[in-house]
C-alpha cells in the first residue's frame, strides 16, 4: 500500500474515532499524575507507586473504551464526525 493510500485510510479511520481527543486528554493527564507521584514516592515512601505494566493496561483500556465508544456513536448516528481538539458534539454546517 503507498503512503498516499495509507494517509487517506487513517484519514477516513480518524474521523470516525469521535471520542479520541477526550480519550488521549485522559491519558495525558494520567502520565503527568505518574511522573508527579514517581518523583514524590521517591521524596516520600508512602507515595504508592505506578508500575509500568499497570499503565500499560491502563492506556491500553482508555483506548479500547475511546474505540467502542466511537464505533457505538457512529452506529447510532452515521453522520458524527470526530475533529481534532472537541469534547463537545461539533457544529455541523446549516443546510
Amino acid at each position: 500500500m503507498g503512503l498516499r493510500a495509507l494517509y487517506f485510510l487513517l484519514k477516513g479511520l480518524l474521523d470516525k474515532l469521535i471520542y479520541l481527543s477526550t480519550g488521549l486528554a485522559v491519558i495525558l493527564v494520567f502520565i503527568g499524575v505518574k511522573l508527579v507521584l514517581t518523583w514524590a514516592s521517591g521524596v516520600w515512601p508512602d507515595v504508592p507507586h505506578i508500575s509500568t505494566n499497570q499503565s500499560l493496561v491502563f492506556i491500553a483500556l482508555v483506548l479500547v473504551a475511546v474505540a467502542v465508544g466511537s464505533w457505538v456513536k457512529v452506529r447510532r448516528d452515521p453522520t458524527a464526525v470526530g475533529h481534532a481538539g472537541t469534547v463537545t458534539e461539533p457544529r455541523r454546517p446549516e443546510e
